[in-house]
C-alpha cells in the first residue's frame, strides 16, 4: 500500500476537525475549517439561548451535567482511535482481509462490510466514518479497483452497525442512560435488530454497488503484499489498547472511564515512541462544542414547540404501532434536521416506562439518517474524507440508494426489535 496515498488520505482524519498536520499554520492561531465555524456559531446561539432567557440556567445546567460523562468518552474514544489509525492497525486489518478474500470480489466484500461494522459497534460510528474510510480508499487503490463501493460499504454500515452497544453512538449513550441499561443489558435488547440492519445493508450494497456490472473493474484482483507496520511496539500497544476498551465494556466499567484509561495507555507508549503525534489536533475540539451547542439549542426549541409536534407525531403507546411511529418520525426528523436534534426531541416526548417505543426511536435516528449528507455528522465527516481523497461521489446515485436502505433496514430492525421484545 502505497504510504503516500494513504497520508494524502489522511491529512485531516482527526474528527474533530481541528487541524492536521497538514492544514496547520505555522505560525500563529490554526486555519479554522468550515465545520469548526458551525460548530462555534452553534455554541453562541446555545449560549444566547441561556443569556436571553430562552433557555432557563437551571436547565442548562442539567443539559451540560448530563453531557459530561459523554464528552469524557468522545474525547478520549477519538484520541484512541486515531492513535491507533496512526500506529496503522486498520491498514494491517484491511489489507490482511484482502489477502485472506484472495481475489475474490464477493469474499472481499463479506469481509469489508465485517470490518466496518465490527468498527462501529466497537468503537464508534466516527471512527468507521473518518478513519476507516481512507484506509479502504487507499486499499482500493492498492488493488486497483473502484472506490465508490469501499466508500459507500463505510458510511453505510458507520450509521446502520451502530445500534449493538452504548459505545456505537452517542444517541445510544443517551438511551442507555434513560433506560438504565447496562452494556451488556442494551447489547440484549439490540442484537436481532442490529442483525436486520446489517443484513439489509449487505444485501443493497452488493446490489447498488458491489456486484459484477455496478462496481466495474476485471472479475477479480490481485492480493496486495503483506502489510507490516512501521513501529511494531506502537502496533501492538494499540491493539492491546483496543482490546482493553471493548473488555472494559463487556465487564460494565464506565465507558468514560474505560476510554480513559484505553486513550492514556495509548498516549503514553506514544510519548516514549512518537512523541510528535501527540498534537493538540488529536483533542476533538470540534465534535466536544458542537454537541454542547446542539444539546442547548434542541432543549430552547423543545421549550418553544418542537415537543408539541414531536409528541403527536410520535404518540404515547409503547406498542407495536408506536413503535413504528417512534421509528419513523425519529428517521424523517434526522434527514430534516439531525440525528442528534432527533433523538432529543424525541426523547423528550416519549413516557418515561416506555422502553420499546424509547429503542424504536433509537432504531429511526441511528439507522434513517443516511438519506442525506447532513442527517449525522459521520456522514458529513466522511464526505469530507471522501473529497480529500478525491472520489467524486454521485449525489443523485447516493440519495435514492440510501432512501431505499433507510427503508428496508429501517423496518427489518423495527420489526426485529417487536419481535424479541
Amino acid at each position: 500500500m502505497s504510504d503516500e496515498r494513504l497520508e494524502a488520505g489522511r491529512a485531516d482524519t482527526t474528527p474533530a476537525g481541528a487541524t492536521g498536520p497538514a492544514s496547520r499554520r505555522p505560525r500563529g492561531f490554526p486555519r479554522l475549517h468550515p465545520l469548526d465555524w458551525v460548530a462555534l456559531g452553534l455554541l453562541a446561539v446555545g449560549v444566547l439561548c441561556v443569556l436571553s432567557g430562552a433557555l432557563p440556567v437551571g436547565q442548562a445546567e442539567a443539559t451540560v451535567a448530563r453531557l459530561v460523562p459523554l464528552l469524557l468518552f468522545l474525547g478520549s474514544v477519538v484520541v484512541l482511535a486515531e492513535l491507533t489509525a496512526r500506529a496503522e492497525v486498520f491498514d494491517v486489518v484491511a489489507t490482511r482481509l484482502s489477502i485472506l478474500a484472495r481475489g475474490r470480489y464477493p469474499v472481499l466484500f463479506l469481509l469489508c462490510v465485517a470490518l466496518a461494522a465490527v468498527t462501529t459497534m466497537g468503537l464508534n460510528l466516527d471512527t468507521t466514518a473518518v478513519l476507516l474510510t481512507p484506509v479502504l480508499l487507499a486499499l482500493g487503490v492498492t488493488l486497483r479497483i473502484a472506490p465508490l463501493p469501499l466508500a459507500m460499504t463505510t458510511v453505510w454500515l458507520a450509521n446502520t452497525a451502530s445500534l449493538l452497544l452504548p459505545v456505537s453512538n452517542l444517541t445510544n449513550l443517551l438511551a442507555a442512560d434513560r433506560v438504565a441499561l447496562t452494556p451488556s443489558e442494551f447489547a440484549a435488547r439490540m442484537w436481532a435488530p442490529q442483525l436486520a440492519a446489517i443484513a439489509a445493508t449487505g444485501v443493497l450494497l452488493w446490489a447498488f454497488y458491489w456486484r459484477r456490472g455496478r462496481r466495474g473493474g476485471d472479475a477479480s484482483y490481485r492480493p496486495p503484499a503483506r502489510y507490516e507496520p512501521a513501529d511494531r511496539v506502537l502496533f501492538r500497544v494499540a491493539a492491546m489498547a483496543c482490546l482493553v476498551f471493548v473488555a472494559g465494556i463487556v465487564a460494565g466499567v464506565p465507558i468514560g472511564l474505560t476510554s480513559a484509561v484505553s486513550a492514556g495507555l495509548l498516549v503514553v507508549a506514544y510519548a516514549v515512541r512518537l512523541r510528535s503525534a501527540l498534537r493538540f489536533g488529536l483533542v476533538p475540539w470540534r465534535l466536544l462544542v458542537f454537541v454542547i451547542g446542539l444539546f442547548l439549542v434542541v432543549e430552547t426549541i423543545n421549550r418553544h414547540g418542537l415537543a408539541g409536534i414531536v409528541g403527536a407525531l410520535i404518540g404515547v403507546e409503547d406498542d407495536a404501532l408506536g413503535a413504528v411511529r417512534a421509528a419513523g418520525t425519529g428517521a424523517a426528523l434526522s434527514n430534516l434536521v439531525n440525528n442528534l436534534p432527533a433523538y432529543v426531541a424525541g426523547e423528550s416526548v416519549v413516557p418515561a416506562g416506555n422502553h420499546t417505543q424509547l429503542l424504536a426511536l433509537l432504531i429511526g435516528t441511528n439507522v434513517g439518517p443516511i438519506v442525506t449528507p447532513w442527517a449525522s455528522l459521520a456522514t458529513l465527516l466522511w464526505y469530507e474524507r471522501c473529497v480529500a481523497f478525491g472520489v467524486k461521489v454521485p449525489v443523485a446515485r447516493f440519495v435514492w440508494t440510501s432512501a431505499v436502505l433507510a427503508v428496508v433496514a429501517l423496518t427489518a430492525s423495527t420489526g426485529a426489535l417487536l419481535l424479541v421484545a
